[in-house]
């Protein structure tokens, strides 16, 4: 009989061998391996909506694809800032990636303040050739020069009036309202010719100020007004389309090019594959939203052909602001080439 403390030593003999016999990999399945790169992506879009859904995707393409190798952190609703604030740390680089709306990103880079004039586009379908067609490219090129690096594309969609006291039907409804204002000049010098007074709130802060009555209403595209609940603090929603504002991704650009070039790819590719699909999702949805506000007691109009004219023209000016704002920068050639390319949508009109 083997003694008791020998057949203790030949039994840790046979489990070691055992465990030498097995491969590297599967001698801890626990282990998680450690990812080479990680990327923390902020927004204002809260969770549980169709933006935060689509940054998931995003997320588990890029990881998936990647190997792995690169980790990707998404921070909702504000979390690390609001939209102003996201911006100017991406373009510090004390975060990688942000999504925000073209207005927010315009206070960094003066050229999509081009995207925030009034009444530019007139369909989704318009909006969509000028943006993938002449402002991608100009965005390629112009981004870098503010440590911006262009990513992809999304939805916020056209921004739509919201009051409290009576529906918008004209400009005179709006004139001496104090109106929640994006923090934009562009969007700022319309309130102006409206007659309305802007309140420049950044969004985190928006709905607090429409329920203690600091302003009377907003603009905002019918997505974010219910997922913020701001219509919640109405009783009129004006479906006016006067604003068409899409959504950018953009990265660090320091950061960006310190990556491998594979890896690059992948964070390119992975979010313009979902460019098409995440526009059209947004749009899908709009009617259930409308019926969302509806349901909340918010009387819904819509501004009839006629009533949008009048508002064009009391907006028209807005364009002159901006190229007479920017004048020095590439502002002006690009609003030339947009004007050009709606043109040759339009028939030539």
């Amino acid at each position: 009989m083997v003694p008791m403390n020998r057949r203790r030593l030949l039994f840790v003999a046979a489990t070691l061998a055992l465990w030498a016999a097995v491969p590297a990999f599967a001698a801890d399945p626990l282990v998680v391996k450690k990812p080479d790169f990680v990327m923390k992506l902020a927004t204002v879009a809260p969770d549980r909506t169709p933006w935060s859904e689509l940054l998931k995707k995003y997320k588990s393409a890029v990881e998936t694809r990647s190997g792995q190798r690169v980790q990707v952190k998404i921070f909702l609703g504000g979390q690390l800032g609001d939209e102003n604030e996201s911006v100017n740390k991406c373009k510090r680089g004390q975060i990688q990636a942000v999504g925000a709306s073209t207005g927010a990103l315009a206070s960094q880079v003066p050229e999509l303040n081009v995207v925030e004039l009034p009444f530019l586009f007139r369909t989704a379908e318009e909006a969509d050739t000028v943006v993938d067609s002449v402002i991608t490219p100009a965005m390629d090129r112009i981004l870098p020069k503010y440590g911006l690096v262009l990513g992809f594309w999304s939805e916020n969609g056209f921004r739509q009036f919201g009051l409290k006291d009576k529906p918008v039907r004209r400009p005179d409804d709006l004139k001496g309202k104090k109106m929640r204002s994006q923090e934009s000049p562009v969007h700022q010098e319309m309130w102006n010719r409206l007659g309305a007074i802007p309140s420049p709130i950044p969004s985190t802060e928006a709905l607090t100020a429409l329920e203690t009555g600091t302003v009377d209403g907003f603009d905002q595209a019918t997505l974010f007004a219910v997922a913020a609940s701001w219509h919640k603090t109405i009783k009129y929603y004006t479906v006016s389309d006067h604003i068409y504002q899409p959504a950018l991704i953009v990265f660090n650009q320091k950061w960006f090019e310190s990556l491998p070039e594979d890896i690059r790819t992948i964070l390119v590719e992975e979010g313009r594959t979902m460019q098409t699909k995440g526009r059209l999702g947004i749009r899908k949805i709009n009617p259930g939203l409308i019926k969302i506000i509806e349901k909340e007691g918010v009387t819904v109009n819509t501004l009839s052909p006629d009533e949008r004219a009048v508002f064009e023209k009391a907006t028209a000016g807005v364009r002159g602001f901006l190229r007479q704002r920017q004048k020095n920068d590439e502002t002006v050639s690009l609003l030339d080439a947009v004007e050009a390319k709606l043109k040759s949508l339009r028939g030539g009109k």
